[in-house]
């Protein structure tokens, strides 16, 4: 079938991407799903830290392909083999489908499937191949999604059906956002009742995760960003103080008002400053957790001593360490139940020919989340 995608054909084009368009609307064909695999009609995608520094250069994938991970639609079509969707359901795809039977996932940790990390890396489906491509050109899918089309042929091990209840716009955050910020609150800092906890970073992400600490129970909860409205927004959602995370005096201040550092930082923002400061703003015994997803190149300097001699723990948290099949529907549970507004978060909503203007926005800091509409 023929379909409108926006195809990304060459990284590390100038900002603003308005004027170097670096996603292109093409008709492209998408075949029809093969065996284990689900055609999706795309009814929103949201815009992610992920997709824009696979745009920018800075995490370059290979191309031409089709951007886009976070999403939620309706299931067109079934594939061979297929039995536990079928046509008309609501469903929110994780951007990682797990085989099942690696030692990730055995272990419990589906969000770093060895198969389908490959996969990913690659562009292609779980099988090595693709479903895109024009006048006999292949295109490749960002994450296994490629979601930022009309449809998609996604594997069922990445589908999570869901209530047919909860507005599309809203579910596509589900999918990376809420998993993501949400589980390194939950599943990988393992916040408890009372402790404190600071996020730093308040994209999608970190917003999530900041609502994750409210519904938890967290004692102080503390929001670090260097955008104004972003910190007024996180003190609405819950946080006791918020700091702009650009002031000279900063990590003083903070630790002054926590006697110390907090229990727990949580880093969201990607960039090697902001765990840098996570880290300066954990307590002796405390934890930090990284979140965010730089590029490959990027690094930081710890203290050898502080991490032993203060008994410090440093976390990665991928995917919010989640088993989307478990964590999506808790999640859209506490949504429903009005205990995670994720409805707060998005900034702005847009079409399919407007990626380029959202991307822009994204890259000058000034937006929570967007999300495309179909």
């Amino acid at each position: 079938m023929k379909i409108k995608a926006a195809v990304l054909r060459e990284s590390g084009r100038s900002h603003p991407f308005t004027e170097s368009r670096p996603l292109v609307i093409e008709e492209v064909e998408l075949d029809p799903p093969g065996r284990g695999e689900v055609l999706v009609q795309i009814k929103a995608a949201g815009l992610c830290h992920s997709d824009l520094v696979a745009i920018n250069g800075e995490r370059p994938k290979p191309v031409p392909m089709v951007i886009g991970h976070e999403a939620s639609g309706v299931v067109a079509e079934v594939g061979p083999g297929v039995d536990d969707f079928e046509v008309g359901d609501h469903i929110v795809p994780a951007y990682v489908a797990s085989c099942g039977r690696c030692d990730m996932c055995r272990e419990g940790r589906p969000a770093l499937c060895e198969p389908a990390t490959k996969a990913n890396a690659a562009g292609t489906m779980m099988d090595g191949t693709t479903r895109l491509h024009k006048n006999g050109e292949r295109i490749l899918h960002h994450s296994g999604v490629a979601a930022f089309a009309e449809y998609a042929v996604i594997s069922q091990n990445a589908l999570v059906k869901i209530a047919k209840d909860i507005p599309f716009d809203q579910a596509a955050l589900f999918g990376c956002a809420v998993v993501t910020g949400v589980g390194s609150v939950v599943n990988t800092a393992h916040v408890s009742p009372g402790q404190s906890i600071a996020i730093v970073g308040l994209g999608g992400v970190g917003l999530s995760a900041l609502l994750a600490a409210v519904a938890s129970g967290a004692g102080r909860i503390i929001a670090l960003d260097i955008n104004d409205d972003k910190l007024q927004l996180a003190r609405q959602l819950g946080a006791h103080d918020a700091f702009n995370a650009g002031a000279n005096n900063c990590i003083e201040d903070l630790r002054s008002k926590t006697s110390g550092g907090v229990d727990i930082a949580v880093e969201t923002a990607g960039v090697p400053q902001a765990l840098d400061l996570a880290y300066k703003i954990t307590r002796r015994g405390g934890t930090t957790v990284v979140a965010g997803m730089p590029g490959p190149d990027a690094s930081i300097t710890l203290s050898h001593l502080s991490l032993a001699g203060e008994e410090r723990s440093l976390k990665g948290s991928y995917m919010g360490s989640c088993v989307p099949s478990r964590d999506i529907p808790r999640y859209m549970g506490l949504f429903q139940d009005g205990k995670l507004p994720i409805d707060r978060l998005t900034s702005h909503q847009i079409t399919l020919d407007d990626l380029n203007a959202g991307f822009d926005r994204m890259a000058e800091g000034s937006v929570v989340r967007q999300v495309m509409v179909l």
